[in-house]
């Protein structure tokens, strides 16, 4: 059998064809670097040809994709190599643009002067220079950052000699300050607009010096990186020059260079991982085909076999689907137009076979995905059991056989892993951690409304539950017990919420918000979280009978009831009311009247 290596190598070569029209995984980086110095109208300059090839050094071991340096372009070949490096930008996410030599103002407008100008005049800008505007339209198709740094502050000779066409025509010092209107993009200028720059004595620039030094800093934010070649400048010029950068970025980081992952020690079972990772991250047979050719055995071997058998399920599924659908449409068909009863017999007999097919295709589809569920479960269990029994100290070599073991232990089945408990599976572990699977789903959770706790990486009861929720509302047979990546993919599955809002009391579903519930005037919110009518205030009846126990009724005529059949009853003779007679309301002259109270 071919070395890891070779195998890994091989993989990645074909799995790269396969991301033909996937999405790039790594940032594209392009660069072009200008540098004028041998001007053929006015005094050469000494830096900006040296400033150029510094530029383009740094960038180049930096690991930029492309860096295509020119330099003393006349004005026809700079247009065609900013139309060049337009096309190169298209695809990239980062694209930069260096430029030194002259630069100049005419009415606001910033011109880099290429080395052939002449400017007699300053209508000749036009025809002989190109814009800021030119050099901004080459880098507009970068996605991430388009960052244009001009060392072109410096003292212009054509200024001097240039006739003004129109008296009032402003032609100004250095370059004029900028708002760039398109997002995620820079100017840094090596001077303050308005001001000029330095050469400096040395070779190249304190400028561009300080940009070579800080600039391509591994993980250093680009804004930062230009404040510590302001700092830099600043000091090396005595703060007579200041650079300035205008535009603005958001609040993510974004470096030139990223920071480079640590290396980690040769370990073939983690390559095999990874590659299985690839395979899995492209998801279509292909990919998962070409890892089982170059890795037949072990236990990824079983985990991609079960991903195709999960992937034929679907696509059974799908055909089945259809069928049954076409049945439908074919025995509908001859039903409407009368056809012969033994043709439409023939055509239900069709759309009941190809619906039960249909059916048969559901549940296979569903057996594959539990089985796919069940292996990506024993594997977050193996790796999760690995991180905590693997000594440190351990030499690779044995890590290797340890871990061959367990792979072929784990696909063997769970009577072979039973056998050999104390088997070290640490190279299992290499890559996301279990917790990270936990936190990805339950950030998906939470998206679909079925999560209100924090994704903390912890698959605790409730994270169970909001899964459980998930299974109910979705129709999902998912294993609440573990996270997997299984789940994470049905979740990522839906594209909006899934599981009911539900609000506290006072509060009210509102799309994906709870709105507090306002009651009209009159009425009050109750306990079923409702607004009815304001009731009577209760009555405090204890309090009420003892003051009327304390002070007894007066004697008064309304309460003497006048028979025909008997005598007046004296007002000395009246009794007191009791509690009952009170609620009852006997202490009105109606109830008297009626005949309800004595």
């Amino acid at each position: 059998m071919k070395s890891p290596g070779s195998l890994r190598r091989f993989f990645l070569a074909a799995a790269l064809l396969l991301l033909v029209c996937q999405p790039a995984f790594a940032e594209k980086r392009v660069a072009l670097v200008l540098g004028n110095s041998a001007y053929q109208n006015v005094a050469r300059l000494a830096n900006p040809v040296n400033d150029g090839a510094m530029i383009a050094a740094t960038l180049k071991n930096a690991g930029f994709d492309v860096v295509e340096e020119r330099h003393d372009l006349p004005a026809a070949e700079t247009r065609r190599a900013l139309r060049d490096f337009a096309d190169r930008a298209r695809d990239a996410d980062i694209a930069v643009v260096y430029y030194a030599g002259h630069g100049i103002e005419v009415d606001g407008t910033n011109y880099l002067i290429p080395v052939d100008a002449k400017l007699e005049r300053d209508t000749d800008v036009y025809d002989e220079a190109f814009s800021l505007d030119r050099v901004l339209l080459a880098i507009e198709p970068a996605k991430q950052l388009r960052l244009v740094i001009l060392d072109a502050c410096r003292d212009n000779p054509f200024a001097k000699n240039m006739k003004r066409t129109v008296a009032s025509r402003a032609i100004g010092q250095g370059l004029a300050k900028i708002e760039p209107t398109s997002p995620n993009m820079l100017i840094a200028y090596s001077a303050k607009a308005g001001s000029t720059a330095l050469d400096g004595d040395a070779k190249n620039s304190p400028f561009t010096m300080a940009l070579a030094k800080h600039l391509t800093t591994p993980g250093l934010d680009v804004r930062r990186a230009f404040g510590f070649v302001r700092d830099e400048v600043l000091k090396t010029t005595s703060y007579r020059q200041e650079p300035f950068v205008y535009g603005s970025l958001g609040g993510d980081d974004v470096p030139l260079v990223p920071v480079k992952a640590a290396a980690s020690p040769a370990n073939p079972q983690a390559d095999i991982r990874r590659d299985y990772e690839l395979a899995q991250q492209v998801g279509n047979k292909a990919a998962l085909n070409a890892f089982v050719a170059q890795y037949p055995d072990g236990f990824y071997a079983e985990l991609a076999r079960s991903q195709l058998a999960k992937l034929a399920a679907e696509e059974a599924r799908v055909a089945a689907t259809e069928k049954a659908r076409l049945a439908e449409q074919e025995r509908a068909r001859l039903a409407a137009e009368g056809a012969q009863k033994g043709q439409q017999a023939k055509a239900d007999a069709d759309a009941k076979a190809a619906e039960q097919a249909r059916i048969a295709a559901e549940k296979a589809k569903q057996v594959a995905q539990e089985q796919v569920a069940a292996a990506e479960q024993k594997r977050t269990a193996i790796e999760t059991s690995a991180a905590g029994k693997a000594p440190e100290h351990k030499a690779s070599e044995n890590k290797v056989v340890a871990d061959n073991k367990a792979a072929d232990q784990v696909a063997a089945g769970p009577a072979a892993a039973e056998k050999t408990p104390s088997t070290n599976v640490a190279a299992l572990s290499d890559g996301s951690a279990p917790a990270d699977i936990a936190k990805s789903v339950q950030i998906e959770l939470r998206r679909v409304g079925c999560l209100t706790a924090a994704a903390d990486g912890e698959w605790n009861s409730a994270s169970q539950r909001s899964l459980a929720l998930f299974n109910r509302h979705a129709g999902t047979r998912l294993n609440v017990k573990l996270a997997s990546t299984d789940a994470l993919d049905a979740i990522k599955l839906k594209p909006s919420r899934v599981c009911p809002l539900v609000c506290e009391h006072g509060f009210k579903p509102d799309g994906d918000r709870c709105s507090r519930i306002v009651c009209a005037e009159g009425s009050i919110l109750n306990d079923d979280n409702e607004c009815e009518k304001r009731g009577k205030k209760p009555v405090a009846k204890r309090d009420r009978d003892d003051r009327e126990r304390a002070a007894p009724l007066r004697p008064h005529a309304k309460q003497v009831i006048v028979g025909r059949s008997q005598a007046p009853t004296s007002a000395s003779t009246a009794r007191p009311l009791t509690g009952q007679e009170r609620e009852e309301g006997c202490n009105s002259y109606g109830a008297i009247m009626s005949g309800k109270c004595p």
